[in-house]
């Protein structure tokens, strides 16, 4: 696997450089450049150090491994392909995201999984260890937001405000989350068979990564949140 020292570098010299390396590459020595594997596919790029904003921008089949935490908006309008982060994780994680998959150890910030959305055979997936900061699945049009709210001590597994404008998709709390508020378009319910048989291969892709026993975590009570099927938020965003 080919080393690059990206101390220094642009986003735009990073991301030539990554494609020169052919199919995978290790940067090391990053420090909050944005951009990085941005639009890429058919790559797997492991990244010693904090990368900047955007990182998998448009993401198109690519495979990114961060060793350490990730910033704002990691797998913006991404559309193939999956991010690990072995710490914690900005805000606006999963912007807009169409495809593939974003599996965070830790917390995430505010506006998790904002406007996520489904097309034909591409279902989002945005899998987070810890705990999420408020306006987790905002304007939630498809795909799957679950949290699993590991070691999260005293702390709610959500903040404020989650599920605001949510007109699609699922989100999936572990726990019963009986103390959370939600807006009135949207109903929870305690998952069922087929809701764990749903998340099982996410919660086993989760516990791959992350050295976590995928057979406790489904052992666990799950609650999930979907739209009212009398939503109005959804007239909003789809056509009669």
């Amino acid at each position: 696997m080919n080393e690059i020292n990206v101390n220094g570098l642009s986003y735009k010299e990073i991301n030539e450089l990554i494609r020169e390396a052919g199919r995978s590459c290790v940067l090391t020595d990053c420090c909050g450049q944005r951009f990085i594997g941005a639009g890429m596919s058919g790559r797997s790029i492991a990244i010693n150090g904090v990368p900047g904003n955007a990182l998998g921008a448009y993401l198109n089949g690519a495979d990114i491994n961060v060793h350490a935490n990730a910033q704002d908006a990691v797998g913006d309008t991404m559309n193939a392909g999956e991010i690990v982060i072995h710490g914690n994780i900005g805000d606006a994680a999963g912007y807009a995201m169409r495809g593939g998959s974003i599996y965070v150890k830790g917390n995430a910030g505010y506006r998790a999984g904002i406007h996520m959305k489904a097309y034909k055979d591409k279902v989002p997936v945005i899998v987070i260890g810890g705990c999420t900061g408020s306006f987790l699945g905002e304007y939630q049009a498809g795909g799957l937001i679950i949290v699993l709210g590991l070691d999260k001590g005293s702390r709610p597994i959500v903040s404020n405000f989650p599920c605001t404008g949510m007109h699609g998709g699922k989100l999936f709390l572990r726990g019963d989350c009986h103390d959370i508020i939600l807006p009135d378009q949207v109903t929870k319910r305690q998952a069922d068979r087929n809701d764990i048989k749903e998340i099982r291969p996410f919660i086993s892709r989760f516990c791959s990564h992350f050295g976590y026993d995928s057979s406790k975590i489904l052992g666990s009570t799950f609650t999930v949140i979907t739209p009212d099927s009398k939503n109005p938020y959804k007239q909003l965003y789809v056509a009669n």
